[in-house]
């Protein structure tokens, strides 16, 4: 009995991805999906908050107002990840993780503001994953020689017995399926949680879960946001060698 009623009551949890409208697209039929309006909602809002930012930075005073400092702290903040992380290499990457922790750390706790989490959604952490992986290999390129990317990849045997090789291939090709699905996972952990209390508890899912909303949403959104830029910096750092 009390087996059904729960079944009827979470009979309306929705945590899909839905279609909003379709367009054709050179005779492909292509949706625009809730978490295209999120991405557009996060990027909106981040992008109003960088133009009002570098506006407040341009027009820094000698004695900066809060919005300022909140500013600087944020930058100070991130460079100062990058630079222990990569070292001398850090510079060159500044722009990129301090982008992409913005971005991955919003999208994450934008449930709060009514929205499905973008990062809930396999498609935008597998492009964040694709992002990252191709940077690894563009330093990697960059900063070794063939040679040394082959002894590399047979590694730990000489390089003229390459027994090892197809095993190292497949532990470079997993690295942006291994990124994406730990933030996914995740991400959709939460979402699915928070849906399920809402859903089964209703009415009664009136003001306590706003603890459950500080762990899913913002505890966890953030350690998913270091771990995926700290992955990130590792392994541009371990591909760029001691270069």
């Amino acid at each position: 009995m009390g087996y059904d009623i729960m079944l009827s009551q979470g009979a309306d949890i929705d945590i899909m991805i839905h279609g909003i409208f379709k367009y054709s697209f050179f005779g492909h039929e292509v949706w625009i999906t809730t978490t295209h309006v999120s991405i557009l909602m996060v990027m909106l809002i981040l992008m109003g908050f960088a133009l009002v930012a570098n506006r407040a930075i341009k027009r820094a005073s000698e004695v900066p107002g809060t919005f300022q400092n909140v500013v600087e702290l944020i930058v100070e903040k991130l460079d100062g990840m990058v630079d222990t992380t990569m070292g001398k290499g850090a510079p060159g990457f500044y722009n990129y993780i301090g982008t992409i922790f913005i971005f991955i750390l919003f999208s994450n706790i934008s449930g709060l503001l009514g929205l499905r989490p973008p990062t809930a959604d396999y498609g935008t952490t597998l492009a964040l994953g694709l992002i990252t992986f191709t940077l690894i290999r563009i330093n990697q390129i960059r900063f070794n020689k063939p040679a040394d990317i082959w002894k590399d990849m047979c590694s730990p045997l000489p390089p003229w017995l390459p027994i090892w090789f197809p095993i190292n291939l497949i532990s470079e090709i997993a690295v942006p399926i291994s990124l994406s699905l730990r933030l996914f996972a995740n991400i959709l952990s939460g979402t699915v949680m928070m849906a399920l209390v809402y859903g089964l508890l209703q009415w009664v899912a009136s003001a306590w879960p706003a603890a459950l909303h500080v762990y899913f949403d913002l505890f966890s959104g953030a350690i998913q946001t270091y771990v995926f830029c700290m992955l990130t910096m590792t392994y541009i750092s371990n591909a760029r060698g001691e270069n």
